[in-house]
């Protein structure tokens, strides 16, 4: 290579690097407000994470303070002074006040909280459904059959979180108006579903046996 290719060589090469510091001169900020922004959004997701974990302690440990009072009354008198800063706790709470309510004597309030837990919007429908559920239990010897029927018809919908245990309810049900066949062809369908638990499978074998009939062989699940 010659003394003028060379000298061309670095006089290219200044011209390029001049031109990379005159776009990091104009352009560079971004880069800048980009790494911050990275950066901060990690230390800030890091923030929030620390903060709820924090919540979800105190809050679990305020309310194992509550639970560890001997008397209802007293129990939910300290359930209802808890704070849960969150939609989810706060229906978490109530339904365990609901609980204390009811042993207290005061169905018809524990009831009605956990109604209003059932139809509130905002709320994941896991909750919504669990407290559905409880009013209902709560309600076995005060509501007609008719009605939690119907009820725990909705709650055994197809793709329901709480279907299954909805389904055995319904048993119950048919159980207590005399419709045993009825209540036979639940339980059976109820232990082959592919979704029962060994336990629930166990439940509803048992109450079979006890209505007179056979448990079906259960059908090999795949998967």
């Amino acid at each position: 290579m010659s003394d003028a290719d060379s000298f061309i060589d670095e006089v290219t090469e200044e011209v390029r690097r001049d031109r990379m510091y005159l776009l990091l001169r104009r352009w560079g900020w971004i880069g800048v407000v980009a790494v911050v922004a990275i950066v901060g959004g990690a230390a800030f997701n890091e923030y929030r994470k620390a903060r709820e974990t924090g919540q979800a302690e105190a809050l679990g440990d305020a309310i194992l303070s509550a639970l560890a009072e001997n008397g209802s009354t007293e129990r939910a008198e300290r359930l209802s002074q808890i704070d849960a800063e969150s939609a989810g706790g706060d229906a978490v709470l109530n339904m365990l006040s609901s609980a204390s309510q009811f042993e207290a004597g005061s169905e018809a309030e524990a009831v009605e909280k956990l109604n209003a837990i059932a139809v509130q919007g905002d709320l994941p429908e896991i909750y919504r459904a669990i407290a559905s559920f409880k009013a209902l239990l709560l309600q076995t010897d005060s509501l007609p059959a008719a009605d939690r029927r119907q009820q725990f018809e909705a709650l055994a919908a197809p793709g329901a979180p709480l279907r299954l245990l909805a389904e055995e309810q319904l048993a119950l049900i048919e159980i207590s108006e005399g419709e045993t066949q009825a209540a036979i062809e639940r339980l059976q369908a109820l232990r082959q579903d592919a979704e029962a638990s060994f336990d629930l499978q166990q439940r509803a074998g048992q109450l079979i046996v006890a209505l007179g009939g056979e448990p079906e062989p259960l059908v090999a699940q795949q998967g």
